[in-house]
């Protein structure tokens, strides 16, 4: 099994910043991609940002140049600094990650998402 545990959601006006943390734990061999979805309230789950064992990155067209995210590959963490945040990015929002996890007698892929964040952004 492998987990991931996020954090850093809350409340904050336009305008403003947060930064998202998410980490993975377990039997973990190898992780190829971590990320971030979001969904809010009547719509679907939308990819916000991605990105690779080797840092190439990808982003949603509504977040880039505001949203930029990070990866320590020897805490097998990611990271999602949001800056200049509109009521539009109000979602509870998602880690991810897909990889390589240790078992017998052959190690094997797994895909984990987290538990979820609350991100809301009001006046």
């Amino acid at each position: 099994q492998v987990q991931l545990v996020e954090s850093g959601g809350g409340l904050v006006q336009p305008g403003g910043s947060l930064r998202l943390s998410c980490a993975a734990s377990g039997s973990i061999f190898s992780i190829a991609a971590m990320g971030w979805y979001r969904q809010a309230p009547g719509r679907e789950r939308e990819l916000v940002a991605a990105i690779t064992s080797g840092k190439s990155t990808n982003y949603a067209d509504s977040v880039k140049g505001r949203f930029t995210i990070s990866r320590d590959n020897a805490k097998n963490t990611v990271y999602l600094q949001m800056n200049s945040l509109k009521p539009e990015d109000t979602a509870v929002y998602y880690c991810f990650a897909n990889g390589v996890r240790h078992s017998v007698p052959v190690n094997t892929p797994f895909s984990s998402w987290g538990q979820g964040t609350q991100v809301t952004v009001s006046s």
